[in-house]
């Protein structure tokens, strides 16, 4: 006799509720979840996540926190699976957490979902050889992860659908998401300003810094200027990004006017820098205080706690998916959407030494 499974509480529901949408019992949008709660006499949890199952299958279109999700109509919702590649920034991209459960949620759903074999830094950001890996890759949509001003102007001119996680996006016929840093980089500079530090410097990746800063960058330089501090690119230094060149470049920082503070965009930068200051005998924050731009689980069992930027990456995948749905359904998708980021200050940052 085969093996079969139970049904959990949600799944049930969404049977339930997948059953009165081929009836044809509500039109549009479906209620929300307070109402169908209140309607089924379940807890909010479970609805929330039957509907999000729903969507997984093409049923229901997210519309945003707060709106009721659209009802796709029987005529449309022939969704075909598509092989979807997801062009990493560099190979360690594919150790982080949200990395992976984009894949697994797009494998969920039904599409194929893969990585790359080359990745963005692995071919320098060159338009022609992103080219040749675009031809030679069988891929019906295309997410991009931090890409350049060039190469997301590439994508957004090309006739596959493609998707922009991260990266200098603003303002491109793309779709595209991403936390919206700089309301939280202005107040770490903020925060760092108040305590006596004016020799403040962000360590980022030079597409964030070239053509020109990007939008986190610039929230960062006028703050500073709104300290009272004068900008020069001391504060937003540029450097060979690769090992040898982050540890060339924190050795000339501290060769005549050593930082009091250093925010550091990623995690894997963020402990290269800490090893750099262990190296030297600097202690934190007692002498440098950091920040990081993003948060990593490692810093659950730091002391002192890490001060970090957060942000939820939940909303980021979800709208990935829902893209990916979309385009699977002949439906364009141009939205660029933003997740809210905020400081969270920590025990690595303290007043700046005295002269």
């Amino acid at each position: 006799m085969p093996f079969l499974r139970a049904l959990s509480v949600s799944e049930q529901v969404a049977a339930h509720l997948r059953a009165e949408l081929e009836r044809g019992r509500w039109s549009g949008t479906i209620p929300g979840v307070n109402q169908l709660a209140a309607d089924i006499g379940l807890n909010h949890k479970t609805i929330a996540a039957a509907l999000r199952q729903l969507e997984r299958e093409g049923l229901l279109v997210g519309q945003g926190q707060g709106r009721n999700r659209l009802i796709v109509p029987p005529d449309e919702k022939a969704a075909r699976s598509l092989r979807v590649a997801l062009l990493h920034y560099e190979p360690e991209t594919l150790d982080e957490g949200y990395v992976v459960r984009l894949q697994h949620l797009l494998l969920d759903a039904g599409h194929a979902a893969f990585f790359t074999e080359k990745s963005l830094l692995e071919l320098s950001m060159e338009q022609t050889r992103i080219s040749r890996l675009v031809k030679r890759t069988a891929a019906d949509a295309w997410v991009i992860m931090a890409g350049s001003r060039s190469v997301l102007e590439w994508f957004s001119a090309q006739p596959v659908p493609a998707f922009a996680l991260f990266g200098r996006k603003d303002g491109l016929p793309i779709a595209a998401i991403g936390p919206d840093k700089s309301p939280a980089v202005a107040a770490a500079t903020r925060r760092l300003a108040g305590l006596g530090h004016r020799r403040i410097v962000l360590l980022t990746r030079r597409v964030r810094r070239l053509p020109e800063p990007g939008r986190f960058e610039r929230a960062f330089l006028d703050e500073l200027t709104a300290c009272g501090i004068a900008v020069s690119g001391y504060h937003l230094p540029d450097w060979e990004e690769n090992r040898e060149g982050f540890h060339e470049l924190l050795t000339s920082l501290f060769r005549v006017t050593p930082p009091t503070a250093f925010i550091v965009d990623e995690a894997s930068f963020f402990v290269a820098t800490q090893q750099f200051l262990i190296g030297r005998g600097i202690r934190v924050p007692q002498q440098v205080s950091l920040i990081c731009t993003d948060a990593n689980p490692t810093f659950a069992w730091c002391t002192p706690s890490v001060s970090h930027i957060r942000w939820d990456a939940g909303p980021v995948i979800r709208r990935i998916v829902r893209w990916v749905a979309a385009v699977s359904q002949g439906r364009r998708d141009l939205r660029q959407t933003v997740v809210r980021a905020e400081f969270v200050s920590g025990g690595t940052i303290g007043p700046a030494p005295a002269a």
